[in-house]
């Protein structure tokens, strides 16, 4: 299993290097750029969020395929890749003409409206013009994990890392014969070095023998298939959007604040995504281990892995939680370096969201693990549940209630984090326990023992 996650922890950490680029970057060029990030990765999630739930279907049918012996999974491969480019392109164009009512419905401060807002707009429609590429490159992750090859996708996506961290400062500022295009020019450098990572992705997968093996006739879209990919995605999907759409509720409430504060808000999630990282690598190998056991008929194998998984998560985000809570304003300095009035201003307020959230951190981390295991049975309804409990039953509620009804302020947005995650993680772990979610949705071809 830690052979398996830690590639995928080390994807996770270029995928974030994606945001954390731009926004060191962009926090060099001023507090409203990266205020705008925080207004724009919510809407951009919540509209690419439908066709997560579909890359995950496929690594989910591909790993207990893979563990049944099935000798289907190259099919299922490439169902997945055909069905998902069509859905992204519908979710591209999409995205693209709805971008400014979407922001226009934000209920803003009015120096927020003024500020950020047009320069999330900017950034937000060149970024779904490049959405086809985006997909490309999660259905080539998500495929080779439920295949059990995580080295693969990782060389890539450090390619693709670099080429981004290169371009940014090039096109943010206008270096050399680069124009400069300022918070477009981050949107620009993504979109850019995600078509090279899909190329590279395609390239290998359907020609570089390192994953399924996929034959021309594979691609064509066969309703059976399909209508398993939905089945199984659309929980998944919903689970996304429902998390993108709470994510959105929270930010829109956070509009309502001063441009510091949304910038800081934006800093403190880029920051707690930087701490997730090996706790989404662990839960995605969690989800695949869980997936081929109980694919080759080992239910409690599967049941002792998402444990240990659990175990050590809690150990690894403990040791992250009290270094955030021991030097919260030196790591939030780094991403906000530019020279302007309200700089210093968004660090404390970053300083102070980061000391609150270190304390969830180990709930946090086994939530995901939770999560991946439920996807790994094919028990995305359930995932979806605990997603929806964390967000919407316990963090939604307790923002409105503490920010306007109790009139915390920001120190309620900042206590409201804390009590989500930690809601959701005692809820998954006790339905864990219970047992239900040991039964595979692929029949054995053959008795198969998972690596």
């Amino acid at each position: 299993m830690f052979r398996l996650a830690w590639p995928l922890v080390a994807i996770q950490l270029l995928q974030v290097a994606y945001n954390v680029g731009d926004t060191f970057w962009l926090g060099a060029l001023s507090e409203n750029a990266v205020g705008a990030l925080s207004l724009a990765f919510p809407l951009i999630f919540l509209l690419i969020s439908v066709g997560g739930g579909f890359t995950a279907a496929g690594a989910i049918l591909i790993a207990q395929h893979t563990g049944a012996n099935s000798g289907e999974d190259g099919l299922v491969a490439g169902q997945t890749i055909s069905f998902i480019t069509l859905v992204s392109i519908v979710l591209a164009v999409v995205g693209y003409f709805v971008t400014d009512p979407l922001l226009a419905r934000l209920p803003a401060d009015a120096e927020t409206a003024a500020l950020i807002v047009p320069l999330a707009a900017d950034y937000m429609r060149l970024f779904m013009l490049g959405v086809p590429f985006v997909f490309g490159f999660f259905v080539f992750v998500s495929l080779m994990r439920g295949y059990g090859n995580t080295r693969a996708p990782m060389r890539v996506m450090l390619v693709s890392v670099v080429l981004n961290l290169a371009l940014d400062p090039l096109l943010i500022f206008g270096v050399g014969p680069f124009p400069e295009l300022g918070i477009q020019g981050a949107a620009v450098a993504t979109v850019f070095s995600r078509a090279v990572a899909t190329v590279l992705g395609m390239y290998l997968l359907l020609g570089g023998g390192v994953g399924p093996a996929i034959s021309r006739s594979d691609l064509v879209p066969r309703l059976e298939y399909v209508r398993e990919i939905t089945r199984i995605g659309v929980p998944t999907a919903l689970e996304q959007s429902m998390s993108s759409l709470a994510m959105v509720t929270l930010t829109a409430m956070v509009a309502s604040f001063p441009p510091t504060v949304v910038a800081a808000y934006g800093l403190g999630n880029r920051l707690i995504s930087l701490a997730l990282l090996p706790a989404m690598g662990l839960g995605q190998a969690t989800d695949t281990i869980v997936g081929k056991n109980l694919g080759a008929g080992n239910p409690e194998r599967a049941e002792r892995a998402t444990w240990v998984a659990a175990v050590a998560i809690a150990g690894v985000m403990a040791a992250a939680g009290l270094a955030a809570f021991a030097f919260p304003e030196p790591i939030v300095s780094v991403f906000m370096t530019a020279d302007t009035e309200g700089a210093a201003e968004t660090i404390a307020y970053g300083s102070t969201y980061l000391r609150f959230v270190a304390g969830m951190f180990v709930f946090m981390g086994v939530l995901q693990v939770m999560l991946g295991a439920f996807r790994g049975a094919g028990n995305t309804k359930t995932a979806l549940v605990f997603s929806v409990v964390t967000l919407w039953i316990a963090r939604v509620p307790a923002t409105y209630v503490l920010v306007f009804a109790a009139d915390w302020g920001t120190t309620g947005i900042w206590t409201a984090v804390v009590i989500g995650d930690v809601v959701g993680a005692i809820a998954a772990v006790a339905w864990f326990t219970r047992g239900t979610w040991k039964r595979a949705i692929v029949e054995d071809a053959e008795p198969a023992v998972a690596e």
